[in-house]
């Protein structure tokens, strides 16, 4: 089973410090700064969506230039090799890619001359999916469990509350073994006081 990423709304308070913190953790790795992960909002809850690490990966297997793996029990997506074609996004039934941009840093922002029209303003935005902007290369970008920190997703460091935990085959098992516990316990303690005959509480 992969690694994944889970939250828990009655714990979630909607205050988006684990989008922060994901976004901040990859940008100081020179990855696309976009949250790997959204804050979805009820009248009653809130909640992260994000990347259920799927077993059979219908993003790996849509991607034509195998730019989305499997690694240490996570799917990774090398953002070097993508080429932008949004399929994996298409391809994701829980909504978790996304598509970012990034642009060369040496070219200003407004680059004319008196022989050049000048370039086209970006059309308002509709989806990640749609969207485009002259110059800006799409990039496909999913949670990779923060796989350079140590320590570790940094959003589950940064959730005030601890609503977001990692669930992996030793997590798991350790809350069997636990559930399994408490559920022998009242057996363990199917005891029975002894008879009090009359006149032996006086």
């Amino acid at each position: 089973m992969n690694r994944f990423v889970i939250a828990d709304p009655q714990l979630c308070i909607g205050c988006n410090t684990c989008m922060a913190a994901c976004s901040e953790a990859h940008r100081q790795q020179g990855l696309q700064a976009e949250p790997r992960l959204v804050v979805m909002r009820s009248a009653e809850e809130s909640a992260p969506q994000m990347c259920h690490q799927c077993e059979d990966a219908p993003c790996a297997t849509v991607c034509p230039v195998n730019a989305i793996r499997r690694e240490d029990e996570a799917i990774v997506l090398n953002e070097s090799l993508c080429i932008g074609c949004k399929l994996c996004a298409i391809a994701c039934p829980f909504g978790a890619i996304t598509l970012s941009g990034s642009k060369p840093l040496d070219i200003p922002v407004d680059v004319c001359t008196s022989l050049a029209a000048p370039p086209p303003r970006p059309p308002r935005g509709v989806s990640p999916l749609l969207d485009w902007q002259p110059g800006i290369r799409a990039v496909a970008v999913k949670c990779d469990l923060c796989s350079f920190r140590p320590e570790g997703p940094a959003c589950i460091d940064t959730c005030p509350t601890g609503a977001i935990v990692m669930v992996s085959d030793d997590a798991l098992a350790k809350a069997a073994a636990r559930k399994r516990q408490l559920t022998a316990m009242p057996k363990a303690c199917n005891w029975q006081l002894p008879a009090v005959t009359e006149g032996e509480h006086e």
